[in-house]
């Protein structure tokens, strides 16, 4: 039998109709989800409305939602990325260690994105030409990566230098009321969901998700796309950083800890199965301003940061419960 050309191929076993209808039905689910919740939020709490409230609750969808996209792209085809809190702890103080020494900010920031990417490369390259698995690889990235962070810091956080006033408002500036973090984030999921659904890349994504054979023989090369989804992870990983350091004013060599759980979370909440080839960025968008509220709901009620823990890890499980559940009733 003759083998698919590209296009019939990516005809054949991109998101139909179907799939992009039940999409949108559980991003609605998950926006009511949301509604319901800051209702609950203004009930136990009315200064969860206050204006400072609402604005710190829009930085931390930010900062948990810019990560948790380049998740969304790797979950898709399949794969993980536990490396990405660890990217931005060795980017941070590589940012602020460059800073320090007079490095001008741009330049600083473009080389910073391009040490997030060089991170997604090589995770890619594991995946990819050694066939590691990816919860393998990344784990090892991770660990490596902590290690990189803390060396070059000297276990120490490292201040900013004489660029601390002009590099702060990348994260903690305004542009037309808005803090700047939210329009980033804002423009990358944009961005993304454009990619995603109105490309033939963001198709090849989900047809890898979905079938890797298949989309091999379709002529799609999956081996490329791997590689460009963990490049995205680590680059939107580092602009992660970028807006830590910003905001922070100095370079923690801890910073990102745990920041893969949350981005894990918030993408299986969203609705992107870790079966691959289903969901995508609204849900990540939707699922990050759930867990913000549910985090601001429970520092606004003064619950121990310990037992945010036991329930952060309880959504987790849940959510994952109901992933395999879902999956094994479909198959």
């Amino acid at each position: 039998m003759a083998e698919m050309t590209t296009g019939q191929g990516l005809a054949s076993i991109r998101p139909g109709s179907v799939g992009r209808l039940r999409g949108w039905a559980q991003s609605l689910g998950l926006l009511w989800v949301l509604i319901v919740l800051c209702a609950f939020a203004v009930y136990l709490s009315p200064s969860f409305i206050q204006t400072g409230n609402m604005l710190n609750v829009g930085r931390q969808v930010a900062l948990f939602g810019i990560v948790s996209v380049g998740m969304t792209f790797v979950i898709l085809t399949r794969g993980i990325d536990l490396s990405v809190g660890s990217i931005v702890g060795v980017v941070a103080v590589a940012t602020a260690l460059m800073l320090s020494s007079g490095v001008p900010i741009p330049l600083a920031m473009i080389a910073a994105l391009g040490m997030g990417a060089v991170f997604g490369a090589i995770n890619g390259a594991g995946v990819v030409f050694f066939g590691m698995p990816p919860f393998i690889m990344t784990l090892g990235t991770l660990v490596m990566g902590r290690g990189i962070a803390m060396t070059i810091a000297n276990g120490e956080p490292k201040t900013l230098g004489d660029a601390s006033d002009a590099f702060s408002y990348l994260g903690s500036g305004f542009l037309f009321g808005i803090p700047v973090p939210i329009w980033i984030f804002v423009a990358i999921a944009a961005a993304a969901f454009v990619v995603l659904r109105h490309t033939p890349f963001g198709r090849q994504i989900y047809a890898v998700g979905s079938n890797t054979e298949a989309a091999r023989l379709a002529g799609i090369n999956v081996p490329r796309v791997l590689m460009s989804v963990y490049a995205i992870s680590g680059v939107l990983s580092a602009l992660t950083a970028l807006v830590f350091v910003s905001r922070l004013t100095v370079g923690e060599p801890t910073a990102g800890t745990n920041l893969e759980l949350e981005a894990i979370s918030i993408v299986v909440i969203g609705g992107t199965s870790l079966f691959g080839g289903e969901g995508g960025v609204i849900g990540t968008v939707i699922g990050a301003a759930i867990i913000a509220v549910m985090a601001n709901i429970l520092n606004l009620l003064g619950i121990s940061p310990f037992t945010q823990q036991i329930v952060k890890g309880a959504i987790i499980i849940t959510a994952v419960m109901f992933e395999v559940y879902r999956h094994k009733r479909r198959s």
